[in-house]
């Protein structure tokens, strides 16, 4: 079992940034792909990004490309979205999930495990 706790949400104004944070707690956590979803009102979840266990392989959506950066630091069991030019559009519910698979969290857009969700709320 897998325990994940997203911080780090908040209110920016367009064009502004925010870094969330995601803690895990239980199995070893740097044998897990993370990624963050977000699920915006009247919206399906959607993938965000998602970083390989070793840190070594990033993959993102393209509307937060060039923007987004996943990290992780294996050592505080952390995995981490730096979100810079934030966009009204990024409002949403962001989600950290784990998975063993890199696929399941790209190709098919779930998580084995999830996290309860921050805010992200950007002005215009």
């Amino acid at each position: 079992q897998v325990q994940l706790v997203e911080s780090g949400g908040g209110l920016v104004q367009a064009g502004g940034s925010l870094r969330l944070s995601c803690a895990a707690s239980g199995r070893v956590f740097s044998s897990y792909v993370m990624g963050w979803f977000r699920q915006a009102p009247g919206k399906e979840r959607e993938f965000v990004s998602a970083i390989s266990w070793s840190g070594s392989n990033t993959y993102y959506a393209d509307s937060v490309k060039g923007r987004f950066t996943i990290f992780r630091d294996n050592a505080r069991n952390t995995v981490y979205l730096q979100m810079n030019s934030l966009k009204p559009e990024d409002t949403a519910v962001y989600y950290c999930a784990a998975s063993r698979s890199i696929s399941v969290v790209v190709t098919q857009g779930r998580g084995d495990y999830w996290g309860q969700g921050t805010q992200v709320t950007v002005s215009s």
